[in-house]
């Protein structure tokens, strides 16, 4: 599922190269807007959903508030009330409009949003063009905490865009695949050993990373085997018809009351998954299921109880980290780790602090990274985190063993 790739944003940013990273993931959010009309960028599918226009306005009030108006002499805001539309969870930045609201925002138009985008990235080119270099040291961090942040807002953006698709009864396509896919043989599932040691996990140092991944420390690992790849469709499928998804023994206690209140037999998008023919609803439209890939849109629930059937468990994020796999797929990898902080675990400073320490309780992480996170955006600290009955994110899984 390949789409345009946007810039690396640089390890080292000196002005010319962040410079030149703006501009290419600035302009790599509108490529992936294009697609869509302004209908469909208006509208929120679920909750946990964001519109496509509200992402790509979201963005755009991150630079304005966390890098214009703080080292711009005299900088006013394009319009002082998209603060309220479009702050996202800063409480130290004021109120906001309800996340579950943000598909009522018909207003500004789609126009007037790209409108903005262009006013704000004018304003940011000429900041980096004039600013001196003590000025140019003071917004650095939050220019390349931005860019970082668009990135994910661009992983987010084709992710919801396919769950308002899917609640479409034409199955729309987002882009109609450049080739068709070729067929694939699946491939027989090998196992890595990892003997006992201490391992250092967390970012060291050496460019960017968030506040999340560090700081590095040491951690005590067992021995165990980490498969080398991550569970396939057809893998899973044989769990789905050996009743995986009726039998409570798999299972975590919340994770069969969410089978059960939710009616899961399958992952998110799958249909006719009892069937000799079943499909998959993708960003390609709807299409046979590829039983060589790796499965994808499931839960932290699912994905241990596929685990459990399989004689397995899900690997720790220390454990998955030490490993390093080389490569992570197509999918977010569910790990067994709650998403706590790190021993030591100071957040960003200023506004900022509220990026990711606030939603440690109640979180999961995943890590690798899947088809839709931009080239550049993953490393093996990098910790994703979302709640364990999430499964409209391109998550996966990939098994452990004890050794």
């Amino acid at each position: 599922m390949p789409f345009p790739a946007t810039a690396v944003v640089p390890r080292a940013t000196p002005r010319h190269a962040l410079a030149e990273a703006f501009d290419a993931v600035r302009a790599h959010s509108c490529t992936l807007a294009a697609p869509l009309s302004d209908e469909d960028q208006c509208v929120q599918s679920m909750p946990d959903a964001s519109p496509v226009k509200w992402h790509l306005a979201h963005t755009t009030w991150f630079f304005e508030t966390m890098v214009l108006q703080p080292c711009v002499p005299g900088y006013r805001p394009a319009d002082a009330r998209y603060a309220f539309l479009f702050n996202s969870y800063y409480e130290a930045l004021g109120p906001r409009h309800p996340r579950p609201a943000r598909g009522l925002l018909t207003r500004p138009s789609g126009q007037e949003v790209r409108r903005y985008r262009a006013a704000v990235d004018g304003a940011v080119r000429r900041f980096l063009d004039s600013a001196d270099d003590a000025t140019f040291a003071k917004a650095e961090p939050a220019l390349t905490l931005g860019l970082h942040h668009e990135q994910q807002h661009q992983e987010l953006l084709l992710t919801d865009v396919l769950h308002l698709l899917s609640q479409n009864p034409l199955d729309p396509a987002y882009r109609p695949p450049a080739h068709a896919p070729a067929a694939r043989a699946p491939t027989p599932l090998g196992w890595v050993d990892h003997p006992a040691r201490e391992a250092v996990i967390g970012h060291a140092g050496g460019g960017f990373a968030f506040d999340n991944e560090g700081p590095a420390h040491r951690v005590l690992l067992h021995p165990y085997q980490l498969a080398d790849r991550p569970v396939s469709c057809g893998e899973f499928l044989a769990f789905i018809r050996d009743g995986g998804y009726r039998d409570p023994q798999w299972w975590l206690s919340d994770g069969w009351a969410a089978v059960s209140t939710h009616g899961w037999d399958a992952p998110l998008y799958w249909r006719a998954a009892g069937t000799s023919e079943p499909t998959s609803f993708t960003l390609h439209g709807l299409r046979p299921l590829d039983l060589a890939e790796p499965v994808s849109h499931v839960s932290l629930y699912e994905a241990a109880a596929y685990a459990a059937w399989a004689g397995a468990r899900l690997p720790t994020e220390f454990e998955w980290e030490a490993a390093a796999p080389a490569a992570t797929g197509d999918v977010w990898e569910w790990t067994r780790s709650a998403y706590d902080p790190y021993p030591g675990f100071q957040p960003f400073a200023g506004a900022a602090a509220e990026y990711n320490g606030k939603f440690m309780m109640g979180q999961v992480v995943l890590r690798g990274g899947s088809a839709a996170t931009p080239p550049g955006h993953v490393r093996p600290t990098y910790r994703n985190f979302f709640p364990p009955s999430a499964r409209w994110q391109f998550s996966g899984l990939r098994l452990a063993r004890n050794l």
